[in-house]
């Protein structure tokens, strides 16, 4: 039995059911087998099928054809497949990334390889190594713990990206504006004639929480109003994390009269703790949230966010990474953001 680049070719009557080749398909449908290859390796065009490559998908499909993609790879030195690492799945906005990932990578006639390691660099590089064993074209990243260079991923045999986190110049990243969004989210709450705000701040080493309380502090630092350092409080991303902090910034002596939330998931834990003290949010207290998560807006107290474009941050990172297959090395991009008013916000009490 010979073969060919998509797999074996049998010696039987090429129409016969399960005899999936090339060759077989091409017959079937009555065209060129390089006719019947190029319909099998592309997406459907926008403007739809023609009647021949209809034929050849419906030949395909009667005969149980399955490229050998191992096959293909080997002689093209590419596998079409983009490998991805996302830490915390369960995340809703790592979630939506993803998803967003996966849409752009099919529309390009890519498929995905997604691995979900714990938060950890040891489990992330092991993460790497697997997927480049599949000979994978390229990877997207996004991680805690990308803020200092890590000599293992910036000495990669084929482009990579991150996504969701800015690890420094060392490689590009697809991003929110998260600078911006912290000071328009802390504007926001001075021009309600806040001054005592409190920041439940994120992980110290997470770039999206660093870059969101050096935003909130610009704000400040513009308007001459100085942070009160005892009132930015370091937890982690989930609801716990922020009933935590909030718990300590409104056991102080001087509580504040807002509490801006790196993240959305925290910020309904600062509404959880909030209740839990007999707070009304927003005539007790003012609370801002970041990322425009889908439930924020459902909530009976809908929260006032800032707007992160966690889907085109997905779509954008395969598109730079699809552009660099020539160079390299892929271009970032920081996405703009933008602030949405809703009912957790108001002016301060005198």
């Amino acid at each position: 039995m010979g073969t060919t680049e998509d797999g074996p070719v049998g010696r039987d009557h090429p129409g016969r059911r399960g005899e999936a080749t090339l060759q077989a398909i091409a017959e079937r449908a009555g065209v060129h087998v390089s006719t019947a290859s190029r319909v099998l390796r592309q997406t459907e065009p926008t403007r739809g099928w023609s009647a021949s490559a209809q034929r050849v998908i419906a030949a395909a499909l009667e005969l149980g054809y399955r490229p050998n993609r191992l096959a293909s790879s080997l002689r093209t030195r590419r596998s079409d497949t983009i490998g991805v690492v996302m830490p915390r799945l369960a995340d809703t906005v790592i979630a939506t990334i993803c998803q967003a990932i996966e849409s752009a990578a099919r529309s390009a006639g890519y498929q995905v390889l997604l691995t979900t390691p714990p938060d950890d660099m040891g489990a992330q590089l092991e993460a790497v190594d697997f997927l480049l064993s599949r000979q994978v074209d390229g990877l997207i990243v996004s991680s805690l713990h990308l803020s200092a260079r890590t000599p293992r991923l910036a000495e990669l045999p084929v482009p990579i990206i991150a996504t969701n986190r800015h690890p420094g110049d060392w490689m590009p990243a697809v991003v929110g504006d998260d600078v911006e969004g912290g000071r328009i989210a802390a504007e926001h709450l001075l021009a309600l004639g806040h001054r005592r705000i409190g920041v439940v701040a994120g992980p110290r080493h997470a770039s999206t929480a660093v870059e969101r309380v050096a935003g909130f502090r610009l704000a400040h630092e513009q308007r001459g109003i100085p942070v009160d350092d005892a009132l930015v409080v370091h937890s982690d991303f989930e609801v716990e994390g922020g009933v935590v902090g909030a718990h300590a910034l409104l056991s102080s002596v001087d509580p504040p009269t807002a509490i801006f939330a790196v993240n959305d998931t925290a910020a309904i834990g600062v509404m959880g703790a909030a209740r839990q003290r007999g707070l009304r949010v927003p005539d007790d207290l003012s609370i801002v949230g970041y990322n425009d998560i889908s439930i924020v807006a459902q909530l009976p107290t809908p929260l006032t966010t800032v707007h992160s474009p966690t889907g085109r941050m997905g779509a954008v990172a395969v598109e730079r990474l699809l552009a660099a297959r020539a160079s390299g090395t892929p271009d970032g991009a920081v996405l703009p953001v933008s602030l949405v008013v809703r009912s957790s916000t108001g002016p301060v009490r005198s």
